[in-house]
């Protein structure tokens, strides 16, 4: 009689890795976004914002300015109905620096601005642009 194989299938494999990779996303899902997690998504999403409206800007010519507002912001100049104007967590305030000249030069002048929360004062980042780079994302050191 012949030996048997042993060892698992790839069959076996890929099902077992499929139930951990669903039971991972379960657990992460769970957890409930931390005040720290949130302002940095809200950061990275308004430094794609502020690329955004740099880019509209330089191609209609027209200047574009984003000014701080209570419990949101505005980007004036921008077309109608094509930037949103809210924070995606009631807990971001902007610290310091809000107002933010986007175009149409080519070359803005070096320009940041620093956002808080409310449930973590303590944590602050800076969307900040030295005026040729994209906006980033930096750590505020207190």
């Amino acid at each position: 009689m012949p030996a048997r194989p042993r060892g698992f299938t790839l069959l076996e494999l890929l099902v077992v890795v499929a139930i951990v990779a669903l039971a991972s996303a379960g657990v992460g899902f769970a957890f409930r976004d931390s005040a720290d997690s949130q302002l940095e998504r809200e950061a990275q999403r308004l430094a794609a914002l502020f690329d955004a409206a740099r880019a509209q800007s330089r191609a209609n010519g027209v200047p574009v300015r984003w000014r701080a507002l209570e419990g949101g912001f505005r980007f004036e100049g921008a077309l109608p109905g094509t930037l949103p104007e809210h924070w995606l967590s009631r807990d971001t305030i902007v610290a310091a620096q809000a107002s933010v000249l986007l175009g149409p030069e080519p070359v803005i002048g070096a320009q940041w601005l620093e956002l808080r929360s409310v449930a973590n004062p303590q944590l602050a980042l800076r969307v900040a642009t030295d005026g040729v780079r994209p906006f980033a994302v930096q750590t505020v050191q207190p």
